[in-house]
């Protein structure tokens, strides 16, 4: 291993950087993390500006790549690392429902359960949300767990890392109801060593 391949993680132990942390260990790259203090506004210091405009964690930098925002950062060591199995390849017919719920996890359950916490919402124009109503999100995310044991059957992948740390964050924030599917499911992911080596019995969880 050259120190190129090493996958650099910028993150913060109470951010959704523990989602590109628990990704990591499920992938089994080498890697190492950059912990940055929020109190001491590391985040917004002109280098990590450099990699990350925005000023966010998680950021990883891999041969030289820079790659932000959650869900892209698990589609993409997914894919940097198949041996791991976690994503259908691009002629796999799971490809299509594998990316429709990581993309629905970013695009629409976060923000559902944020403006829930936040006791947010728009209900003269509920068609202005992208994500529609909370409701609809949650009937959705549901679905989307049935059969089971993981969204894409048998079979856990990626999208599981990530859907499954909203759910855990959204049951720990009480911005999701504790619907018995939602439940369960989260005690499936939480045996999985590599969740194991990221949080032990933590009931926080990622996010």
């Amino acid at each position: 291993m050259t120190a190129e391949d090493e996958i650099v993680l910028y993150t913060n132990p109470m951010s959704r950087g523990r989602i590109a942390h628990w990704m990591l260990e499920e992938v089994g790259a080498p890697y190492r993390m950059q912990i940055l203090d929020f109190e001491k506004r590391e985040h917004k210091a002109p280098e990590f500006l450099e990699l990350n405009p925005m000023g966010k964690v998680p950021t990883i930098v891999h041969r030289g790549i820079v790659i932000t925002e959650s869900a892209a950062i698990c589609t993409y060591l997914a894919d940097a690392f198949p041996q791991a199995g976690l994503a259908p390849g691009l002629q796999d017919p799971q490809r299509g429902t594998y990316l429709r719920w990581m993309f629905f996890s970013a695009g629409c359950i976060e923000p559902a359960l944020v403006d829930r916490m936040c006791a947010r919402s728009n209900p003269d124009r509920p068609g202005a949300l992208g994500y529609g109503s909370y409701s609809d999100v949650l009937n959705a995310l549901e679905r989307a767990l049935v059969p089971g044991p993981f969204v894409l059957g048998d079979r856990f992948s990626a999208v599981d890392v990530h859907i499954g740390s909203e759910i855990v964050w959204g049951l720990m924030t009480k911005s999701l109801e504790p619907r018995q599917g939602f439940r369960e499911y989260t005690e499936r992911l939480s045996a999985r060593p590599a969740y194991q080596r990221c949080f032990g019995q933590s009931a926080s969880g990622p996010g």
